[in-house]
């Protein structure tokens, strides 16, 4: 596999707190690499300077071959890397095809010097292209977000995240509060995701989705990285052993 992202040695302190230690990891090109450990372990803060929302204190992030250092999650996008918070950061109250675009609408110009208008039309027949793309069909994209279910819901985000034409998504408990068939059906958007060549970070507690969806999986500890396992070689009961005991090589 052809190595997409490459993090070198990142440190990130908070006065005397180290909440990152050195760590080093690769995500490949249309992998799903999990990213697991206990509270404080580090993951969002790594996950925040992967998508620029916070700037390292060391170490460097080479992103197809090139160095990185974003000045903010607009940098991020820029250069195809894409985050989905749990909370997801949808206008719920907004139809589908304007939460897909929202901050990168097609405008076109008006009769009016220096005045331009939304491309309504166009926005929302590529975001019915954008949700066919992965598999979801939606009755109406005027339909107000407030109206889907949960994992309709991390599709419009997901759908959001290829309209920036990321290359990388990371996707912090995307599974979170959800029943089975919704958590079934996003774990489906994730595969779909890598099967159209996307890379996906997911962050995530629930040991079971991590063991049924990912192809390697990070295990951070106090800061640092512990180890890398492929998905293959553990069970959800292993994991969860590993985290708590903070070895790779727990039985």
């Amino acid at each position: 596999m052809s190595v997409l992202l490459q993090v070198h040695q990142l440190c990130k302190t908070y006065g005397a707190v180290e909440a990152l230690d050195n760590v080093s990891l690769e995500v490949n090109e249309a992998e799903v690499l999990g990213v697991c450990g206990d509270n404080g372990a580090g993951k969002s803060t790594l996950m925040r300077i992967i998508a620029g929302a916070i700037e390292p204190t060391a170490g460097t992030l080479i992103f197809d071959g090139v160095e990185c250092r974003f000045n903010g999650p607009r940098d991020a996008l820029a250069s195809g890397i894409a985050a989905i918070y749990q909370d997801l950061a949808l206008a719920v109250d907004q139809p589908i095809y304007q939460n897909i675009f929202l901050g990168s609408e097609i405008l076109i110009p008006t009769f009016v010097p220096g005045m331009s208008r939304l491309d309504k039309t166009t926005m929302r027949q590529q975001s019915g292209e954008f949700l066919s793309r992965i598999g979801i069909s939606l009755p109406n994209v005027d339909s107000p977000v407030s109206q889907l279910s949960g994992g309709q819901r991390q599709a419009v985000a997901i759908c959001r995240a290829l309209r920036w034409h990321a290359r990388l998504v990371i996707m912090d408990e995307p599974t979170a509060a959800l029943g089975i068939r919704e958590k079934s059906r996003v774990l489906d958007l994730i595969r779909r995701l890598r099967d159209n060549g996307i890379s996906i970070v997911l962050v995530s507690h629930n040991m079971d989705d991590v063991v049924s969806v990912t192809d390697r999986i990070a295990v951070l500890r106090g800061g640092k990285h512990i180890g890398t396992l492929t998905t293959t070689d553990v069970d959800a009961d292993r994991l969860s052993h590993i985290v708590m005991s903070g070895r790779v090589d727990a039985a």
